[in-house]
């Protein structure tokens, strides 16, 4: 009888143990598609090993495609939850639409539908921000990193202010580029992520 209740609790614990573990899905663009890296070098690599290390059972999805806006990150977003159904979603969109001088109010408009979409389907957001090169301009690049706080305003959902903080600009954690995290770069960006990110899982 006691093997039986020992077999029995073992039984239980992982039960509950795979029901607490959730799916963390990822939409963004080039930076957390790995663009010019192995992707076993990318953050969101770093980012499963991490969950793992701290005993995490959680799935990690990484549906980052590079060169994607905004736009293409709505229009992929509805399949995207009904396949994975995620608990979690990382919104890591908008440089491509800055680098292409979208309209910010249009970036605005399509990271708040994606926002909407997610918890409509019961999946917490984490938004990801981002900020473009002086070389834009002061008015458009003041109004595209408004974007980002305004919505986690608007929508109360957690914001990491600037996802390439201590990245963009420095020396020897850009590919040739300019644009693109080296591999040495991929290390700080997790680091960037995952003290908004570890609350929510």
């Amino acid at each position: 009888m006691r093997v039986w209740f020992l077999s029995a609790g073992l039984a239980l614990m992982c039960m509950v143990q795979n029901a607490a573990a959730g799916t963390v899905l990822i939409v963004g663009d080039s930076i957390s598609a790995a663009f010019g890296l192995d992707t076993r070098q990318g953050w969101v690599s770093l980012l499963e090993q991490r969950l793992k290390a701290e005993g995490f059972d959680d799935k990690v999805i990484n549906a980052s495609i590079s060169g994607d806006t905004s736009a293409g990150g709505l229009a992929r977003l509805p399949t995207l939850l009904a396949a994975h159904k995620p608990e979690l979603v990382i919104l890591e969109l908008g440089g491509n639409d800055g680098l292409r001088g979208q309209p910010p109010t249009q970036l605005q408009q399509n990271l708040a539908a994606m926002i909407d979409s997610s918890r409509a389907s019961g999946a917490k957001v984490l938004l990801l921000g981002m900020q473009l090169p002086p070389n834009y301009g002061r008015r458009y690049t003041e109004a595209f990193a408004k974007v980002y706080s305004t919505l986690a305003d608007e929508k109360q959902v957690p914001l990491v202010p600037f996802f390439l903080k201590d990245v963009g600009g420095v020396p020897g954690m850009m590919q040739g580029d300019g644009l693109h995290p080296s591999v040495a770069a991929q290390g700080k960006l997790l680091e960037n992520v995952w003290p908004t990110l570890k609350p929510l899982l």
